[in-house]
């Protein structure tokens, strides 16, 4: 669909989804892989990218700091570089991707000269803090007047050296955005955790799985530090896993409809944390009273959606970084919960409990009123809460074009599952 319009309505489906659907790259794995390959000297072919707003993005402002980047076909990056970035002659613009911003505002301060990473009005309200702090600890003049972006960084060619202690209670990515420069500095540098909280540990696995892919040299010398060589980077050539996120909507949409999703690959054939969510369903209607997502937090409102069709209620816990994503993902998941029915979701301080009820679907169905859910500009938002209109009738997905951020065929693989979705004023 590619002029998607300012509303979709979902038909539940009378029949069981079955087909056959490759889910797009990771996001997590291609914005790292194209990082890496800016970073590395010579061409790195990167196949089974995902192309999308996110990745679009980072890929621009690599180009606007000397690189090439060619795309051969839908799913390859073609990535040509000196090894080092150069001074652009603007900001660069992110928009609300927070892996680009994160990582950039630490790789740029290998640039010789002044740059500026931005964001959106949405990015500007995500904090950015502890990694400027950590950025500063180096010796690397960095600044953030609000904490959130803009990030001002006066490079000097070089990461520094020494140690640096990162507050990655936050976020995960403030700990990969400094490994992944750390090559590049004039000496060791170890990264440590400040304190034992981190955001999702499993995506710091990926970030150090993807250095090592380039040449990097890292030692982990506990569960929570790291000494990186000043090794540099050489270009490969590297395959992307299919995205586990984008995987957590299709398992959900199997065990809605009672039917069978191929997507190609096998749940423990993933890398990324997320997909971890799959053991979970799999337990649909079923699934625990309490679920864990600090660990697979991007997964939570897809399982979130579910458990409002659970046999039981389900408190969601460890998600309090779910407040600093593209928006406030555990109010958003409560309002439009409580949107489709009054008290069907509760915030509990940073726990998220949704009421469940197993026969939602047959007490809303035959109500004739819409039910317009806000997607708050969320990717996620919206394509968890389209997995409701699966069951319940008159769900009407507003903004559904804000997918295009991780998955721009989300709303053409549904169709091509046999879902109707209805344009909607």
């Amino acid at each position: 669909m590619t002029d998607l319009p300012a509303a979709l309505s979902i038909i539940p489906p009378t029949h069981k989804l079955v087909g056959r659907v490759s889910p797009p790259g990771s996001k997590s794995i291609t914005n790292r892989a194209l990082l890496l390959a800016a970073l590395a000297n010579g061409t790195s072919r990167l196949s089974g990218a995902l192309k999308s707003k996110d990745t679009v993005l980072m890929a621009a402002a690599l180009c606007q700091m000397g690189v090439t980047v060619e795309e051969p076909d839908a799913t390859s990056f073609v990535v040509t570089s000196s090894g080092r970035l150069t001074a652009p002659s603007e900001p660069l613009f992110l928009g609300n991707a927070g892996t680009a911003t994160r990582f950039l505002a630490a790789a740029v301060a290998t640039v010789d000269g002044t740059v500026i990473v931005d964001g959106d009005a949405e990015m500007r309200l995500r904090p950015i803090g502890p990694l400027v702090d950590a950025l500063v600890s180096l010796g690397i003049d960095a600044s953030s007047p609000t904490g959130c972006p803009p990030v001002t960084v006066r490079g000097k060619g070089h990461f520094g050296h020494g140690r640096v202690e990162i507050d990655a209670g936050l976020s995960s990515q403030y700990v990969s955005a400094l490994l992944m420069a750390a090559p590049l500095g004039d000496g060791p540098i170890e990264v440590a955790l400040a304190g034992k909280d981190i955001g999702a540990r499993g995506y710091v696995d990926l970030t150090l799985a993807a250095m090592r892919s380039f040449g990097a040299e890292i030692e982990q010398i506990d569960t929570g530090s790291w000494l990186v060589q000043p090794s540099g980077y050489t270009a490969c050539d590297l395959l992307i896993e299919p995205d586990a996120s984008a995987a957590t909507y299709l398992w959900g949409a199997e065990v809605l409809t009672g039917g069978k999703i191929d997507l190609g690959v096998a749940a423990d054939a993933f890398t990324q944390p997320d997909a971890a969510a799959q053991a979970v369903i799999a337990q649909f209607p079923d699934m625990p009273a309490v679920i864990d997502g600090s660990q697979m937090q991007d997964a939570v409102p897809t399982l979130a959606v579910l458990a409002a069709f659970n046999n039981q209620p389900v408190r969601f816990v460890g998600i309090a970084n779910l407040r600093v994503k593209e928006t406030d993902r555990i109010r958003a998941v409560a309002n439009e919960l409580n949107r489709i029915l009054p008290g069907l979701a509760t915030e509990e301080g940073d726990e998220l409990v949704v009421a469940s009820d197993p026969s939602l679907a047959q007490r809303l169905a035959g109500r004739n009123s819409r039910i317009k859910i806000e997607t708050y500009h969320d990717h996620r938002i919206a394509m968890s809460f389209a997995l409701a209109g699966l069951r319940v009738p008159g769900i009407v997905i507003l903004d559904p074009a804000c997918t295009g951020k991780t998955y721009p065929g989300y709303w053409d693989m549904l169709a091509g599952l046999g879902v109707e979705l209805v344009p909607t004023t």
